[in-house]
């Protein structure tokens, strides 16, 4: 049988009680060094645990911030490695850029030794044929440009203009197989027919007789003859005579001194008179 009236519980009064005398014994003996020497040992315990306790965390975090910086230093380093390549082409841009200014610096000092006028033009497009030799020029009959104009490198002859039109122009090179021009030997004033071989590092001269005093090395320039091309300009350099036994013909072969594959850059001779040249083929 459960009782009518409930017993009651006095636990939380006597903790409440608890408290309070613990609290003033704490105040008046706070200075007693029992109790001193009792709150060292309980703040350095507090202190090793809590070390413990935190030094997980401490690791992890040493751990993270090893890792952002490992991945900060991969993608510095990836970004140096991109600034550097967009670096060298730049490098290799003003490196050819430097090239191009040497190559129409000498174009320009070599318009000294042309009596005529000349007009400097810009190489924009090859033939795309591959057995003819020709070169599409940013200037036309605008500019003053004629057909059979010679036109000219740093170096020397290059070929001539093969039509033109109001703003631009297409030149044959004198490596061209339907090319040819009169030549003589700069040592010796001999006359000949330099002809283009489709090679564009090689011309030919043939019907020369065996006995022909022509050398190796010679430097043949243009003779003049025929009016299309003024006298002196240098044509090619002798690299091979080639004389079988019996023939009566001698066979020469020479290199261009124009590198005719290189260069953007042109220079056209425009006659004083107006009179209008037919292509020499």
């Amino acid at each position: 049988m459960k009782p009518l009236f409930l017993k009651r519980n006095n636990i939380g009064a006597k903790f409440v009680l608890l408290s309070l005398v613990c609290g003033v014994l704490l105040f008046v003996f706070r200075d007693h060094p029992s109790l001193v020497a009792a709150q060292r040992t309980s703040v350095d315990a507090v202190g090793s645990a809590a070390t413990l306790l935190m030094a997980p965390l401490d690791a992890w975090a040493e751990v993270t911030r090893a890792l952002q910086s490992r991945s900060a230093l991969q993608d510095e380093v990836l970004q140096l490695r991109q600034e550097n390549l967009v670096l060298r082409g730049q490098a290799q841009r003003l490196s050819s850029a430097l090239a191009e200014v040497a190559r129409y610096k000498t174009l320009l000092n070599s318009v000294r030794e042309v009596e005529a006028e000349p007009v400097v033009a810009r190489i924009t497009a090859l033939s795309p044929d591959a057995a003819r030799h020709s070169v599409i020029l940013d200037k036309g009959s605008s500019d003053g440009l004629r057909e059979g104009q010679p036109v000219l490198s740093a170096e020397g002859l290059m070929g001539q203009l093969l039509w033109v039109g109001e703003r631009s122009s297409a030149a044959i090179l004198i490596t061209d197989g339907a090319h040819a021009l009169p030549v003589q030997v700069n040592r010796s004033g001999l006359r000949a027919v330099a002809e283009g071989t489709g090679d564009i590092n090689q011309l030919v001269i043939k019907h020369l007789s065996s006995a022909t005093d022509i050398r190796v090395g010679d430097l043949l320039v243009s003779s003049g003859l025929g009016g299309r091309f003024p006298h002196g300009y240098p044509v090619a350099r002798v690299t091979n005579v080639t004389v079988s036994p019996g023939a009566a013909f001698a066979i020469v072969q020479a290199a261009p001194t124009s590198r005719l594959d290189r260069g953007r850059h042109v220079l056209v001779v425009v006659p004083q008179s107006a009179e209008l040249l037919e292509p020499e083929t």
